[in-house]
């Protein structure tokens, strides 16, 4: 059967679907009430009920060729390493959420989808490389994640599901969407977030300076090597604040850019679709 995209006609590229299992999951916890959702034994439950549905409804929707979940392995990663902070502020993962994850897993054997982690990276860097190997592929690229990071990867063959409210429902990041949000293009999505800061993260942003200022100044000087290369000449507090948060800014950027090279135990001729095991 070939694949078509919502409102674009029949597309004969293989379509990957990528998932960011941990980010979905969390998302699920707490889209559903926690005492709704348990098996006999006690075990909470919402989190994967959650999570399968919305799956299951974007495999029917999307009719995906190839699919894979890509989970984080741990806290640390080369970006806690450089700045100590990173995700600092995330507080311990409620107690009901624990052991949901590996139930997931179960869950996705069961469906005989691929998941992929890398150690010492983020599920984020595992999704940006399978893209970037399946752009180079000829495929066409749905990444479905709560995570805006992933915007950067987001062009003309790339299309980011971004769940507004809980995880059924989802925006389809497409670059103009992405332009029309933010005012700039995908690939300079990750300057506005230097600049602007990432709460969840954990990464600050240049105080008054909020993400039309940034839009605008990414605009007027081309990027942020332009703006660092003519800092001097942006004019007022705003300006100012930028001059005195500008290494805050570029290591914002070195944290916020994706790892797009990884070495992976699979490529994406090994995440084809496969018959669910009943």
């Amino acid at each position: 059967m070939t694949p078509t995209a919502p409102g674009t006609g029949s597309s004969s590229r293989p379509r990957l679907l990528l998932v960011d299992g941990h980010s979905l999951a969390y998302r699920a916890f707490f889209a559903l009430p926690v005492e709704n959702f348990s098996t006999t034994t006690g075990q909470v439950t919402n989190a994967v009920y959650g999570f399968t549905s919305m799956l299951i409804n974007v495999l029917r929707d999307e009719q995906p060729t190839h699919v894979a979940v890509a989970f984080d392995v741990s806290r640390q990663t080369f970006r806690s390493e450089e700045y100590a902070e990173y995700k600092a502020n995330r507080s311990k993962s409620p107690e009901e959420f624990s052991g949901q994850i590996a139930l997931v897993k179960e869950v996705l054997d069961a469906l005989r989808i691929r998941t992929v982690e890398k150690d010492g990276y983020e599920a984020d860097d595992v999704i940006a490389t399978l893209s970037t190997q399946a752009a180079a592929a000829g495929m066409e690229v749905l990444i479905c994640t709560g995570d805006r990071d992933t915007f950067q990867l987001v062009d003309e063959h790339t299309t980011v599901l971004y769940p507004r409210r809980g995880v059924s429902d989802l925006s389809r990041m497409t670059p103009e969407a992405v332009q029309e949000k933010y005012g700039v293009p995908p690939g300079r999505y990750p300057d506005i977030a230097a600049m602007v800061g990432e709460s969840s993260d954990n990464l600050p942003g240049v105080p008054g300076v909020g993400p039309k200022t940034a839009a605008k100044w990414l605009n007027e000087y081309d990027g942020l090597e332009g703006i660092v290369a003519n800092v001097d000449q942006i004019k007022g507090k705003a300006g100012q604040s930028l001059r005195d948060n500008l290494d805050q800014v570029l290591r914002n950027r070195r944290l916020n850019a994706l790892v797009c090279d990884l070495d992976l135990p699979v490529t994406v001729d090994d995440l084809a679709a496969m018959p669910w095991d009943r």
